[in-house]
């Protein structure tokens, strides 16, 4: 007897190719139209595309600059101190966040009912508040409020505090980077504290049993055997809350912090090309977003548990 082949057009794989390819298609051809619909317009306003704006002088002033810059440098420049800044934000947050919220996380299972509780409080109230909402009271009712530079409070003098910030021995950090690192950390942390909490809870109760019959301290059955079971469950949504994280430090200009955005809308004003402003904003979120979820990723695959 003879193999018969089956027809083309039954055979699943091909039609998975197929509609693949008819989106793509699709996508490039949506692109390529919004792509001519855009030059039409701006031609007909008498704009040019392009980004020979960015050798031009900047002309304005960016309160903090980690690398060298002033206002007679290039638009460019301004954008890189931008970047810089938001990098800044972006990563110490991720560190930060991701210490409070596994703190929270592990305190809210806690057998202590203050301790419990107090976590339980954190959570409810940073997460179920607008996070515009907390920047704004960072910086106003907190920092503003404290006392000027010349009667700044002393910690050990070693840290000096005052309404312009935080003055440490080796570095300062403006009341402006302060507010807005500490409402994105205790605002994502309060989501990565329920993230954590529903982690550690997947894991099976007879890992407890198991870890407590072998006579470790609780210290230790969380920190050895239930914690890297759970990564697999909370690494995913960790990712999520990483990237919200990244693209919220956007809300910077409510606090007078000049990130990339608030660097690209001052370059906009100055030169009225909104589209190219635009286009790197979304082009520097998107690599940030998509550098953190490689990151994450990989991350993912390493905690993964190898089943044989």
């Amino acid at each position: 007897m003879h193999n018969l082949k089956s027809p083309l057009w039954r055979d699943r794989r091909y039609w998975q190719i197929l509609v693949q390819l008819i989106i793509a298609f699709l996508v490039v051809f949506l692109v390529v139209i919004l792509w001519i619909n855009l030059n039409y317009n701006l031609q007909k306003l008498g704009i040019k595309f392009g980004f020979d704006f960015l050798k031009q002088q900047a002309s304005f002033d960016i309160s903090e600059t980690p690398i060298a810059y002033n206002p007679s440098d290039t638009y460019s420049r301004a954008l890189w101190v931008g970047l810089i800044n938001s990098l800044r934000v972006a990563i110490a947050g991720i560190i930060l966040t991701t210490i409070i919220g596994i703190f929270a996380g592990i305190t809210r299972l806690s057998d202590n009912w203050l301790v419990r509780n107090i976590a339980g409080v954190y959570v409810e109230i940073f997460r179920n508040t607008p996070l515009l909402l907390q920047l704004l009271f960072w910086y106003f009712a907190v920092f503003l409020s404290l006392p000027k530079i010349e009667n700044q409070i002393s910690v050990l003098s070693l840290v000096y505090i005052s309404q312009s910030g935080v003055q440490f021995p080796w570095f300062r950090l403006s009341s402006e980077f302060f507010a807005l690192l500490m409402g994105l950390t205790f605002y994502t942390g309060a989501f990565i504290a329920e993230i954590v909490r529903g982690g550690i809870q997947s894991v099976p109760k007879g890992q407890w049993e198991a870890a407590r019959s072998l006579g470790l301290k609780p210290g230790l059955v969380m920190r050895l055997v239930i914690f890297p079971q759970a990564l697999r469950v909370i690494v995913p949504p960790l990712t999520s809350q990483y990237l919200n994280l990244t693209k919220n430090s956007s809300l910077a200009i409510a606090v007078g912090y000049p990130d990339i955005y608030f660097v690209a809308s001052t370059t906009f004003n100055q030169t009225g090309r909104a589209v190219e402003a635009m286009l790197l904003i979304m082009l520097t979120y998107l690599t940030l977003s998509l550098t953190i979820s490689l990151g994450m990723n990989f991350f993912n695959r390493m905690v993964a548990i190898k089943e044989r």
